[in-house]
């Protein structure tokens, strides 16, 4: 059977969720060019600056293949979209099962000046994300964050009324759950149906009155509430170098965001550095009282790249928030455009601290990686069994190899960064009072979500279990 085949298929000859995903990610991206035609443009860049790269850098190549990163490293793509009701959260969740994605780590972004709880839903073994890696990052605004009683009792009645999904892509995802699957043809009516929940609307559902006091309530809750559904605010490719886009956009008189979001540049990249062009400024119809349309405008959408490093062990989680935190801290929160030159540097110096080399964070059990046997394990004794404790010799000896673990995952900080900076508000500087909601967003939710640490240890224990099998074979 041939490879696409195989993606295509399974039994009872419904395609399977990663043939689903994909289809999805490309129809959403052609749509996302021609409502953002700069989203074309950054897409372009962003290609050439990898294949530069790779053609520069065997090791990254190489080390990319070796992880079956490298097939998937032109489809990586990540949405965003943020939606107002638990019903939208619990049906979202079942859409994007059909497509093979699950909830993965919880992030309450309200410290950070962002009303709302959120999740990424993406797949969550290793062959569906080299296969098919696309995932969105869903936010649920948190309502119980809206100060003005008479505003947050009005965001509730507004959002009861509106419905974002389909009748028929709501059919569909019955149809999958109670029957499996879904058919191809079945397949390709779904990805139509369930796209139209992303579609930008440029009339809004509120009149401009109700548009401005949600807007100076937050320009995210305006975002939320004031439009019939949760359009996708920002796609995002993956870069192997975001420095080297960052200046590359300016180049191109594709407007940045003023700072790079996340560790800083290293030999060994950690985490995820994002980046993006600024939000457009969109158009918007209102209605006021009498049913009179009234022009105003609205920022949401923008484009953001990203480049993806290993995954943190908690332990290296800790030590990052510790870093990021201390900089922040020094230079009085988040950086803007006229300290941005003193807040890397100081996050370069800070971060000396955190080793730059894969054996170091391997070791210092700072990070996750992938284990591989090498050729040298043909001529390892046979006459023990082997187990997780011989694993340090083991590469020591040479008959093991590591790669880094990439992240899959998002970053709160970072998110709230990108959302601010494009937002084109100071409502970033907020905080909010209140704790995090877990348990609240896994009810609204339907399930509880994967835990992050948790599924890279997974992935790590597997890697070494599946070298050990080979070796005691």
């Amino acid at each position: 059977m041939s490879s696409k085949n195989k993606l295509e298929y399974t039994a009872e000859e419904f395609v399977s969720p990663e043939y689903i995903r994909n289809r999805f990610s490309k129809i959403m991206s052609d749509m996302y060019k021609k409502e953002v035609p700069l989203y074309g443009e950054l897409l372009d860049l962003v290609h050439g600056i990898n294949e530069n790269v790779l053609s520069e850098s065997k090791e990254i190549e190489e080390q990319l293949a070796h992880t079956g990163e490298l097939t998937r490293l032109n489809m990586e793509r990540h949405g965003a979209i943020r939606l107002g009701k638990p019903y939208e959260l619990f049906t979202m969740r079942r859409l994007f099962k059909v497509m093979g994605m699950y909830s993965v780590g919880y992030y309450d972004l309200a410290p950070a000046g962002v009303p709302v709880h959120s999740t990424a839903f993406r797949a969550i073994e290793s062959t569906a994300l080299n296969q098919a890696p696309f995932r969105v990052f869903t936010s649920l605004l948190r309502i119980d964050l809206i100060d003005d009683a008479q505003l947050r009792n009005n965001v509730e009645t507004i959002l009861e009324k509106r419905q974002i999904f389909t009748e028929k892509v709501l059919q569909l995802i019955d149809k999958s759950e109670k029957e499996g699957g879904l058919n191809k043809e079945d397949a390709e009516t779904f990805v139509q149906e369930a796209l139209e929940t992303f579609r930008w609307h440029d009339t809004a559902t509120v009149d401009y009155e109700m548009y401005e006091a949600l807007l100076n309530q937050h320009r995210l809750i305006a975002d939320v509430v004031a439009f019939k559904g949760p359009h996708i605010n920002h796609l995002t490719p993956r870069t192997l170098d975001i420095d080297k886009v960052q200046v590359s956009m300016e180049d191109r008189n594709i407007p940045p965001k003023d700072n790079i979001e996340g560790p800083p540049a290293r030999k060994c990249p950690i985490l995820l550095r994002q980046t993006s062009f600024k939000a457009l400024t969109e158009k918007v119809t209102f209605k006021n009282n009498v049913e009179k349309e009234e022009i105003g405008e609205h920022k949401a959408r923008f484009g953001e790249i990203e480049q993806r490093g290993a995954a943190l062990t908690q332990k290296g989680l800790d030590l990052y928030h510790e870093l990021l935190g201390k900089t922040r801290k020094a230079i009085g929160g988040s950086p803007t455009a006229e300290n941005a030159s003193e807040y890397n540097e100081l996050l370069a110096e800070n971060f000396k601290v955190f080793p730059d080399n894969y054996e170091d964070l391997r070791s210092e059990e700072l990070a996750y990686f992938h284990y591989f046997t090498t050729d040298k394990v043909k001529t390892l004794s046979k006459d023990k069994v082997y187990t997780k404790v011989d694993v340090n010799q083991l590469l020591e000896d040479g008959y093991l190899s590591i790669e880094p673990m990439v992240y899959e995952d998002f970053l709160p900080v970072s998110a709230a960064g990108i959302f601010a900076s494009n937002l084109g508000t100071d409502d970033a500087k907020r905080e909010y009072e209140g704790t995090s909601n877990q348990d609240l967003f896994e009810k609204d939710l339907g399930e509880p979500v994967y835990q992050l640490t948790k599924w890279y240890e997974d992935m790590q224990d597997e890697s070494i279990q599946n070298c050990l099998a080979e070796i005691n074979a």
